[in-house]
């Protein structure tokens, strides 16, 4: 179910279900915001971004955090941090920053991407990190960095997993850095605090804007140093902020009321792909449904006109062909699940 104090939109009935991004600030985190004590971030005084960066460093079991604009520059940020122009960072093929963050490391730090190889479920094996890691050899890039990611596309990877991928990168003396844009997803879905999913990597990205249903903004978390790299980094690219205390408390309110409720969505999402399950021509591997993210495939050239017939009832998807992501979240209870499975249904007769 959604949140009591989500705000209700006025305009005609309206399912989202591109993005968990897309989720609106509910009432209590917009009081948060209007009363929040800011000072300059940029000065290290607005009290509201201290408090969410502490709060978050410990929540991650890190010694300092960084509150940033978004995932993307989170990302950024922390790669420059680990690494210099000239060296190599190995992350998965199918990974967010190797795709969907247009080379920015590279085009802006110089630094190498060297991609290596996924399975269904995003993972990648110890085995083809060691024999990515370039020999020390002046023809080569230094390899200097392992990206790892969690959830990947709603899969969970788990601490055990994690911890091996990492060692194998740290016993060749590389740095590992986590895109955690989902990672409470991934701690809700194990049961298991967040900090010790991420125990052996060196930094962590935690995404507020997406699950957790905030307007904006992440949370770069490591150690002392590494942060204090990071804010001069942020800097670099234009990420200093001023009175973000307001942006800050929406954080804040996300990590004290919104993270065991991500079970919500999960769910939810498990209830949609077994109705999508039900309907002739859609396919939904429902043993994939791990957390809020639920891929529906459809027959060959359906996708655009049923994106249409849902638009014109309300109803939005994100892109693909011939499967479509679906993603529950705040905004999203049982009722809009259902009105969807309905409407596809009654989309393909």
């Amino acid at each position: 179910m959604v949140c009591q104090d989500t705000i209700q939109r006025n305009e005609l009935a309206h399912i989202d279900m591109r993005s968990d991004t897309v989720t609106q600030p509910t009432r209590a985190m917009r009081d948060a915001m209007a009363n929040a004590e800011v000072g300059d971030d940029v000065y290290g005084d607005d009290p509201t971004v201290n408090a969410l960066q502490e709060r978050a460093a410990q929540l991650l079991g890190k010694e300092a955090g960084l509150f940033v604009a978004s995932g993307t520059q989170s990302n950024l940020v922390a790669l420059l941090s680990h690494c210099q122009r000239g060296d190599e960072l190995l992350v998965g093929d199918c990974f967010h920053i190797h795709r969907y963050e247009a080379g920015g490391v590279s085009v802006l730090g110089g630094v190498m991407m060297g991609a290596l190889a996924t399975d269904h479920r995003g993972a990648m094996r110890t085995s083809d990190i060691t024999a990515a890691i370039k020999p020390d050899d002046l023809h080569c890039p230094i390899s200097r960095l392992l990206c790892l990611e969690n959830t990947v596309y709603g899969h969970v990877h788990d601490a055990e997993h994690i911890n091996a991928l990492a060692t194998a990168a740290k016993a060749r003396e590389l740095f590992v850095h986590l895109d955690g844009a989902r990672l409470m997803n991934a701690a809700v879905k194990l049961g298991v605090p967040a900090r010790l999913i991420v125990n052996a990597v060196d930094s962590v990205s935690l995404c507020l804007s997406k699950g957790l249903g905030t307007p904006a903004g992440s949370v770069l978390v490591g150690s002392e140093a590494f942060i204090e790299r990071a804010r001069r980094m942020r800097k670099l690219v234009g990420g200093g902020m001023r009175q973000v205390g307001i942006l800050a408390a929406a954080g804040l309110y996300a990590l004290d009321h919104h993270i065991e409720r991500l079970a919500v969505d999960h769910t939810n999402a498990l209830r949609l792909a077994d109705q999508l399950n039900r309907i002739d021509k859609v396919e939904v591997k429902e043993d994939l449904v791990e957390t809020n993210m639920v891929f529906m495939k459809l027959p060959d050239g359906s996708a655009k006109p049923l994106r249409k017939y849902l638009a014109e009832r309300g109803i939005l998807l994100g892109g693909g062909e011939p499967t479509i992501r679906l993603v529950t979240h705040l905004d999203i209870d049982v009722d809009a699940v259902d009105k969807l499975a309905i409407e596809i249904r009654n989309f393909f007769g």
